[in-house]
């Protein structure tokens, strides 16, 4: 099976928060929590850049080896996916993430934190049995249906790239031959180390 991926493209990348907005509207994502965001680094400062942030599903992902229940685990797609049922809300993921990825909802009065939520590359639950139920947890498998996760899709200057590793990169070393420089594929030597170079 095919190695699935992200990259953000910074050169590419105007914060117009499409992707953000496309991942809650197609999944339900509760108030208060974003599977996906855009950071702005050196705001306002020479060299600044935007990029789009999520899990972004690593090749040796921290969360997995941290989470004390197991409910962090890889799909066959090399998708870092989450089981709810099995989340205690410990938050060690969260530290864990070089990327920040893990979100938690926080519920009452006094912010109590509620049970991780967090990108699923738009393939939905752990395949309970009950379609419904994980797509209500989860959001829709839009992997199965052969589609890229939505944020992609939504990308108005195409800087969010989501499919198999090779594909990605190739789009990528395209862009970055044509521009004169490649310096603005964010996150991707530290998420992919097996596929860097």
């Amino acid at each position: 099976m095919s190695r699935m991926a992200f990259l953000c493209d910074t050169d590419r990348c105007i914060e117009c928060n499409a992707c953000t907005v496309a991942c809650k509207a197609e999944h339900a994502v509760p108030w208060g929590i974003a599977r996906r965001r855009v950071v702005t680094l050196k705001d306002g400062k020479p060299g600044e850049r935007s990029i789009s942030v999520a899990c972004m599903h690593c090749d040796d992902p921290p969360c997995l080896g941290i989470c004390p229940v197991g409910s962090i685990y890889r799909a066959a797609d090399g998708l870092v996916l989450h089981d709810k049922e099995r989340c205690i809300g410990c938050g060690y993921c969260f530290q864990a993430c070089p990327f920040g990825a893990p979100r938690f909802e926080q519920a009452g009065a006094f912010g109590v934190r509620g049970k991780m939520d967090k990108c699923t590359f738009c393939a939905g639950g752990p395949a309970s049995g009950n379609a419904e139920a994980d797509r209500r947890a989860y959001g829709r498998n839009r992997l199965a249906e052969g589609k890229l996760p939505l944020c992609a899709e939504f990308c108005a200057t195409k800087a969010l790239l989501a499919g198999e590793v090779g594909e990605v990169r190739a789009i990528y070393r395209e862009r970055a031959a044509r521009r004169g420089h490649g310096a603005g594929a964010w996150g991707w030597d530290k998420a992919y180390p097996e596929h860097a170079g």
